[in-house]
C-alpha cells in the first residue's frame, strides 16, 4: 500500500479473450481512508470511459455518482480502477461502498444502489468486460480486499454483460451467485415526429384518449408548458415540484423525506449545471397543475419523477397532458428513446411503452 496516495496498485493477470491487448491489467484501489479519493483521482477520465461502455447512463456519470455519494452515501467508499498495463489507458471502474448490517454481515454495494438510481453497473470499456470481471473477482478473493460477505450489484440494465458473464466467473471461484430480474423499465423509441409516434407507437383507443385530453385542456383553459432553464430560480422551482410530487400520491409523499428532499435539490442543481436537467411544469390558467422532472442524456429522455395536484383541474387530466407535451419536446430535441424508468405503472403502457429488464446479481462469499 502506498501511504501517500492512499491506494493499492498491482498487476492482475487476465485470461486471453482474443484481444490483441497485453494479458495484464493494472489495478489501482482507492481505499476509504487514503489521502486520494477515487472520485477525485478519476474525475477527468470518468465520463470518457462511461461513453465507451455498454452502460452509458446518467446515473453512472461522475456528476451523479458524486452527488449521490455526498448526499446519500454511507459506510466506506472503495473505488477500483483497471488500466491496460501496456499504456495505462483506463478500461474499468468499479465504484463500491462497504457497509455492515445489523446482523454483522459486510456488504459491498454499487455506489448509487438505492431507488434513486434506476440504472447502475460496473463501468467497463466494450470488449474488456471479461478481463475486468475476472480481475474484480481476483481482487475480492485476495488479501488486499477487506473482509466481505456479500456483493450486491443492483439495477443492471438489460444490455449489461455483468449479469450474463460475471456470475460464472464468481461461481468458478467458489462463491454462491444469484441472478434475478429486479424490475422493469417501460420505454419506447421515438420517431421523427409526434404524429408518427401516435400512429405507430400508441394503440387506437389510447391515441384517441391522448388527443382528447390535450384538446379539452387547450379548449377549456389557458395552457402553458414551461421548461425551467434559469439556475437563479431553480431552488424555488424544485420546491414547487416537490409540493406537486408529494400531493399526487401518498406513497410519493412518504418517499420525499427530509433527506430525500435535500438530495433532490442537490441533484437538480448538479444536473442543470451539467446540462442534463429537464424540469417541466404544465400551467392551467396560470396555475402550476403538473410537473415532470426528467433528464436528457445520450439522446434519451429519462422521466425521473412527476407530480400533479389531484384536487385542482383533475377533470382535465393535467398529468396526461403534460406527458404528451414532454413527448413532443423529446422528439423535437432529437431524442431517440423515451424512458419511463423503473416501475410498471399502467399509464406507462398506455403511452406505448414496452418492458425493458433491470437485473441484479448477488455474490455471497
Amino acid at each position: 500500500m502506498d501511504s501517500h496516495s492512499g491506494c493499492l496498485e498491482k498487476p492482475i493477470s487476465r485470461p486471453d479473450v482474443g484481444l490483441t491487448s497485453p494479458k495484464e491489467l493494472q489495478l489501482t484501489v482507492y481505499e476509504p481512508h487514503g489521502s486520494t479519493n477515487g472520485f477525485e483521482a478519476l474525475r477527468d477520465e470518468w465520463n470518457g470511459l462511461l461513453r465507451r461502455s455498454r452502460a452509458n447512463t446518467i446515473f453512472l456519470t461522475y456528476e451523479w455518482q458524486t452527488t449521490w455519494w455526498d448526499n446519500l452515501g454511507e459506510g466506506d467508499l472503495w473505488i477500483l480502477a483497471f488500466r491496460k498495463a501496456e499504456n495505462g489507458e483506463l478500461v474499468g471502474i468499479v465504484p463500491l461502498y462497504l457497509v455492515q448490517s445489523a446482523e454483522g454481515r459486510r456488504q459491498f454495494t454499487l455506489v448509487g444502489c438505492i431507488e434513486v438510481s434506476d440504472y447502475l453497473d460496473v463501468i467497463v470499456e466494450i470488449g474488456w468486460e471479461t478481463p475486468v470481471y475476472s480481475a474484480l473477482i481476483g481482487w475480492l478473493d485476495s488479501d488486499e480486499a477487506p473482509a466481505w460477505d456479500i456483493v450486491d450489484l443492483c439495477n443492471l440494465p438489460e444490455e449489461s454483460l455483468t449479469y450474463r458473464s460475471l456470475p460464472s466467473i464468481a461461481a468458478a471461484s467458489g462463491h454462491e451467485v444469484s441472478v434475478k430480474q429486479e424490475d422493469v423499465a417501460p420505454q419506447f423509441h421515438l420517431p421523427a415526429d409526434y404524429e408518427s409516434y401516435l400512429q405507430e407507437t400508441v394503440d387506437k383507443k389510447q391515441r384517441h384518449e391522448i388527443r382528447r385530453k390535450q384538446r379539452r385542456a387547450e379548449r377549456e383553459t389557458r395552457v402553458g408548458f414551461h421548461l425551467v432553464d434559469d439556475s437563479q430560480v431553480l431552488a424555488a422551482e424544485v420546491e414547487d415540484f416537490i409540493a406537486l410530487q408529494r400531493a399526487s400520491r401518498e406513497d410519493k409523499a412518504d418517499f420525499m423525506t427530509a433527506e430525500m428532499r435535500h438530495f433532490f435539490y442537490a441533484a437538480a442543481l448538479r444536473m442543470q449545471e451539467a446540462g442534463f436537467l429537464r424540469l417541466f411544469f404544465l400551467t392551467l390558467d396560470g396555475e402550476k397543475a403538473a410537473t415532470l422532472l426528467a433528464f436528457e442524456y445520450d439522446r434519451k429522455f429519462l422521466l425521473y419523477n412527476s407530480g400533479y395536484d389531484p384536487e385542482a383541474h383533475a377533470h382535465l387530466s393535467p398529468g396526461w397532458v403534460l406527458l404528451a407535451y414532454a413527448i413532443q419536446y423529446a422528439i423535437v430535441a432529437g431524442c431517440q428513446l423515451f424512458d419511463f424508468m423503473q416501475g410498471d405503472e399502467g399509464y406507462k403502457y398506455r403511452f406505448g411503452s414496452r418492458d425493458y429488464k433491470v437485473m441484479r446479481v448477488i455474490i455471497e462469499r
